[in-house]
């Protein structure tokens, strides 16, 4: 099985705008450092040529989407805590509103299947309707084995 991840955030301005042109230049080297992570396996990309489009959808222009695929719950986790995306990921409030529901979700899905985002983001809306469960779930309540998420870096980056 495979770990599909999906991460939204509200931006505080459109994604063109001069206050979040220093979000936008990180994510060229972010995103390459994603896609050549131990245990990464996919991530949704507006463009092949332009590493810094962000997702076109039809949930608003103000909404960032992160959808990816990965072998396991601690390659995600590494990724995320102990690279340097964890340097980006403390200025998030410079860039996004702070979050008032879940904004991240993850499941299993078989290996070799690539979800569509229609069924990330009903994931991510059973996961606050319902509540943590193995077809919805966090870091901090996952569905799978993980010694990684009581460490400092995690507590760090919640605040």
């Amino acid at each position: 099985m495979h770990l599909a991840q999906l991460n939204i955030a509200h931006l505080r301005a459109p994604v063109d705008s001069p206050e979040l042109a220093e979000f936008v230049a990180l994510l060229e080297p972010i995103n390459a450092m994603a896609d050549e992570a131990p245990g990464f396996v996919w991530r949704l990309k507006e463009s092949e040529s332009d590493p810094t489009a962000t997702v076109t959808h039809d949930y608003g222009d103000l909404l960032l989407v992160n959808f990816s695929v990965w072998e396991s719950l601690e390659s995600v986790w590494n990724y995320v805590y102990r690279s340097p995306h964890l340097g980006v990921l403390r200025r998030r409030r410079e860039w996004f509103l702070r979050a008032v529901e879940p904004y991240l979700v993850m499941w299993w899905v078989p290996e070799g299947t690539i979800p569509s985002l229609a069924e990330a983001m009903e994931r991510l809306e059973r996961l606050k309707t319902e509540g943590p469960s193995p077809e919805a779930f966090t870091f901090k309540d996952s569905y799978g084995s993980i010694e990684a998420a009581s460490l400092p870096a995690a507590a760090e980056a919640r605040k």
